[in-house]
């Protein structure tokens, strides 16, 4: 731990950050990360040091990050394997042959050609308010929209399937894959992981960890993968998680919040798991879940900043998507106010 000018950071800028801040009313945490330091730390809420909550799709960049370590562990190949190449009980049931040519790389980059299923009704609550979470079928009934590699479409049912493809790869279920070969290499613990009706723990939502573990997260990626001393995952996959291999993707009309109204997150593009985005003179990744749960990393200052916040699985409609850009909107003033270094 240390201060913000034993950092070297202005600390009246971190001040106006947790005195905006204190007006959130769904944040649970707020953690600010400087050279490795933790210079700065307050719950409100229901939030705590040792709080477990689902982070949403903040597990996508965890997923992410699995996928690499599941190459670095020789499990997997390449990632111009194809999707169905794990999935060889559906091959009968496949009546688009586009599928057959949907790969790991695509998957990765929410290019399968998989609808975004939060944009049709009929797919949204097929998924999550059915009741029904057997989610692997939909490999074969869910349409594809696009050729696989050729569109941006966010995707969640993709990128549980590539969840379900380490498990089956590395001959083990997600979870504890995790737990071998991520969590304790960063000092972290992982709680719980939710699963589908074929005990696949879901590689899109429903990850459980502590605030100051997201940041241990986000300092493997700040640091290329490595954390105390030790390559944890490949920089090579690092460095390729963290580019833009869709640029300026189009998020309005379906999340608002990640284009802030005051155009603190602007120029949003899309890597391995990892969102993209300007604030200001700063350029930054981050992962993001629903609610207003982010890891952001700043290269350029060597920083990390961790929100936690109510998943809003019962938010009112509208409600919600307020609630979720008021924390976009503190954090993307933050960034905007901090000096170029």
């Amino acid at each position: 731990m240390s201060t913000p000018a034993g950092q070297g950071l202005d600390p009246k800028l971190v001040a106006e950050l947790y005195h905006n801040a204190a007006e959130l009313e769904t944040l649970y945490g707020l953690l600010v990360i400087k050279n490795g330091y933790l210079i700065a730390e307050r719950y409100s809420s229901e939030g705590s040091i040792d709080q477990l909550a689902g982070r949403q799709s903040v597990t996508k960049s965890y997923t992410s990050s699995l996928v690499g370590i599941a190459l670095d562990q020789g499990c997997l190949s390449s990632v111009d394997q194809k999707m169905m190449e794990f999935f060889p009980e559906f091959a009968g049931q496949i009546d688009d042959p586009r599928k057959e040519q949907i790969t790991i790389r695509d998957m990765l980059q929410m290019r399968s050609g998989y609808r975004n299923e939060q944009l049709t009704e009929q797919y949204l609550n097929t998924l999550f308010y059915s009741g029904n979470w057997n989610w692997l079928p939909h490999i074969a009934d869910f349409p594809l929209t696009a050729d696989p590699g050729a569109k941006w479409q966010y995707s969640e049912i993709t990128y549980h399937l590539l969840g379900a493809i380490v498990a089956r790869a590395c001959d083990t279920d997600l979870k504890s894959f995790a737990q071998e070969h991520l969590f304790p290499q960063i000092g972290a613990e992982l709680g719980d992981w939710s699963s589908d009706a074929d005990g696949y723990n879901f590689g899109n939502f429903e990850i459980y960890v502590t605030a100051r573990d997201m940041a241990k997260f986000g300092l493997l990626y700040l640091n290329d993968g490595e954390y105390d001393g030790k390559q944890i995952i490949s920089a090579g996959w690092v460095e390729d998680s963290l580019q833009r291999h869709s640029d300026r993707v189009n998020v309005s009309g379906w999340i608002p919040v990640l284009t802030s109204r005051n155009g603190y997150f602007r120029h949003i593009g899309y890597g391995y798991g990892w969102w993209a985005s300007r604030a200001g003179k700063h350029s930054f990744n981050y992962a993001a879940g629903h609610g207003g749960n982010m890891i952001v990393l700043l290269d350029e200052l060597d920083m990390v900043i961790v929100t936690t916040a109510d998943p809003l699985y019962d938010a009112p409609a509208g409600a919600g998507w307020e609630w979720e850009s008021a924390i976009i909107e503190v954090v993307g003033k933050f960034i905007k106010s901090l000096p170029t270094e």
